[in-house]
């Protein structure tokens, strides 16, 4: 089977609308790297979206799912509940930044933790309204996609949205959005549309993921903390992507020294399992009555085993450390590339921890987003041998989420094809025109 041929038997079977950046059909993987069904090889730097901080097929986890399926399946956690779902929810209550008592609640994606973060808020508060970021994404269920600051693809002809969602600018100093803009579009808001006391929870990605990148300022996660405890309201980070370790902490909020009241996580929890969580102050998480939360698949015997094994190697492999170390990697060689070809189309080159970004523009202007540049560049780097992705409101920023246990030079041959297909693109006219 070629890719070729998968690729016209999708087009016959498989919706319109679940778009793929490659057509790369996986046949096996390992760790960094992954093999197509024509044996060709590729170096991994999207993890599936951030899903394999632990690498494809971490040897401990396959081990604990091997094992949790000689023993059961599934069995629904609200027929007849097991212990890996509870010394889950112990450990990750363990590992939620702030005081107090804290519980955990676990679904199946992240969209569903988004949603049950935003049922519980409003069981808490008896309040309805919720504020969001602009450039934010939080999933694609209705709740999920109206509080996503991104339209194209994600809302395009699914309106109308649920009702009692707001947005506000996120800081971004690169785009001249500055902390001091961002809180007073909040102050603005509840001036002029919404009164304090209707708002249930402001939600914020501590880094952004779809939206580009873009790390929250320290002084405005604080000020946002500030606003919610003065007002009553909740605070949610969504470490979705952001999450287990990607930054260098296992929630990218540590950073800044805030500690939210609920935390969504997903993708990488499980490493490459289906699994998400709610988790943070029992107060608040135990505001939904008997019932009210669940799902047939939620917390999964399978993904929470696989979850304890990623804790596991997290703690063995010191890969919190590996994080920085990965990250710092990666933003010295696109530092190289950048400075050695003069390469006035890499606008800026950021990252906390192993999260990094490279956001590409024309003539080395932020307000000029080169998102034909960020496609070609995707598909150039498949055709060396890279798998990258694209991410942003106007598709223009490469996104690198190597698994953190990839080797350094497993990193560098990576970076080596990255460099040669970016000058395919721009070709040696533009190269040195800086």
């Amino acid at each position: 089977m070629t890719n070729e041929e998968l690729a016209r038997r999708r087009t016959a079977a498989v919706a319109r609308g679940v778009a793929s950046s490659l057509a790369v059909y996986t046949d096996r993987a390992k760790n960094g790297e992954l093999w197509d069904v024509e044996g060709r090889r590729y170096i991994d730097f999207a993890a599936g979206i951030s899903v394999l901080n632990t690498g494809h097929l971490h040897p401990r986890v396959v081990a604990a799912v091997e094992a949790q399926l000689k023993r059961f399946s599934h069995t629904c956690f609200q027929v007849t509940p097991y212990q890996s779902y509870v010394e889950l929810a112990e450990r990750l209550n363990a590992l939620i930044p702030g005081p107090g008592p804290k519980k955990t609640l676990l679904l199946s994606t992240g969209a569903e933790a988004i949603e049950n973060a935003i049922k519980i808020a409003r069981a808490h508060t008896k309040r309805p309204a919720v504020i969001a970021c602009g450039g934010g994404f939080h999933g694609r269920t209705f709740m999920a996609m109206a509080l996503t600051g991104k339209v194209a693809p994600y809302k395009q002809g699914f309106g109308p949205m649920p009702a009692d969602v707001y947005h506000v600018p996120f800081p971004i100093a690169y785009h001249g959005v500055s902390v001091a803009e961002s809180l007073a579009a909040i102050d603005e808001l509840f001036h002029a549309d919404l009164e304090p006391s209707r708002v249930a929870a402001i939600i914020v990605e501590p880094v952004q993921g779809e939206g580009g990148f873009y790390a929250a300022p320290p002084e405005y996660l604080r000020a946002l903390r500030r606003i919610c405890d003065e007002h009553g309201i909740v605070f949610i980070a969504d470490e979705i992507q952001s999450g287990f370790g990607r930054t260098g902490k296992m929630f990218a909020i540590e950073h800044a020294g805030v500690a939210p009241d609920l935390v969504t996580m997903a993708k990488s929890l499980a490493g490459g399992f289906p699994l998400a969580a709610v988790a943070g102050q029992a107060a608040i998480m135990d505001a939904p009555a008997p019932g009210g939360l669940g799902g047939t698949y939620a917390g999964s015997p399978i993904g929470c085993a696989a979850a304890l094994a990623v804790l596991e190697t997290f703690e063995k492999e010191g890969l919190l450390d590996r994080a920085k170390k990965v990250g710092d990697q990666i933003k010295a060689g696109l530092e190289s590339i950048k400075s050695r070809h003069r390469l006035a189309c890499i606008g800026e080159i950021r990252g906390l921890g192993a999260m990094v970004a490279m956001e590409l523009v024309r003539e080395g202007r932020a307000d000029q987003p080169d998102a034909a540049l960020t496609k070609a560049l995707v598909q150039a780097a498949a055709a060396r041998g890279l798998i990258i992705l694209s991410c942003g409101v106007r598709a223009n920023v490469i996104r690198f989420l190597a698994p953190l246990t990839a080797p350094e030079a497993l990193i560098a041959e990576g970076l080596t094809a990255l460099e040669a297909a970016l000058l395919d693109c721009v070709g040696p006219a533009k190269a040195g025109a800086a």
